[in-house]
């Protein structure tokens, strides 16, 4: 299968980083839609990434639902988020305060990135990266309750600890203003013990 994507997108990074963690193998097609929208559009009409082309042709797009589709590839026993019940709603949770905060830290980059100096919104920027940091702070609450352990109390890495993992390295790359290792300091050791992984350093954050 191929992964049409690349890792400064948190987006695609959790979903290269979920196919590693689950042995699927895929060859990732380093693509940046701004530059080389042909790329996508072909395949996904939102023209956006990650777009995941499976081997028999079939087309899967926005990182939620290729997430849900590869653990129900992998099943139950090896799924990184669980089947069902109040552990299932759990990690969604976690899993969805860090894929805000993916949003959010995003968005504080889009207005400098995608506006003249003289547009830009400084209050819309603090907005976005206020949200932001009260994710990054939640989840740096259970890296501190962890300790060791993962977030959701799991007995293994789940997709809270991923995407918990790529929101705080996307903040810490993209937005170097919010000082993120200093402010969250169990969060930064917890991700930094996640990046060690070989699944992880199989798709690292562009330097």
């Amino acid at each position: 299968m191929k992964l049409i994507g690349n890792y400064l997108s948190p987006f695609a990074r959790r979903v290269a980083i979920s196919l590693n963690e689950l042995g699927i193998a895929h060859e990732m097609e380093n693509v940046m839609v701004s530059k080389n929208p042909e790329a996508v559009s072909g395949h996904n009409p939102l023209i956006r990434i990650p777009t995941l082309i499976l081997d028999d042709g079939e087309v899967l797009v926005e990182s939620f639902a290729i997430l849900d589709a590869i653990d129900e590839m992998a099943g139950p026993g090896k799924a990184l988020v669980p089947v069902s019940g109040a552990d299932r709603r759990w990690i969604l949770k976690i899993t969805a305060i860090a894929l805000g905060t993916m949003d959010k830290t995003q968005w504080a980059a889009y207005e400098v990135t995608f506006h003249p100096v003289e547009k830009v919104h400084q209050p819309w920027i603090d907005k976005n990266e206020n949200q932001a940091c009260g994710g990054l702070a939640y989840l740096n609450e259970l890296a501190e309750k962890a300790g060791g352990g993962w977030l959701g109390g799991t007995d293994r890495i789940s997709q809270a600890d991923i995407s918990a993992v790529v929101a705080f390295s996307f903040a810490r790359k993209i937005r170097p203003n919010m000082d993120v290792q200093k402010r969250f300091p169990a969060l930064a050791a917890f991700a930094e013990r996640c990046e060690a992984r070989e699944s992880f350093k199989k798709a690292p954050v562009p330097g």
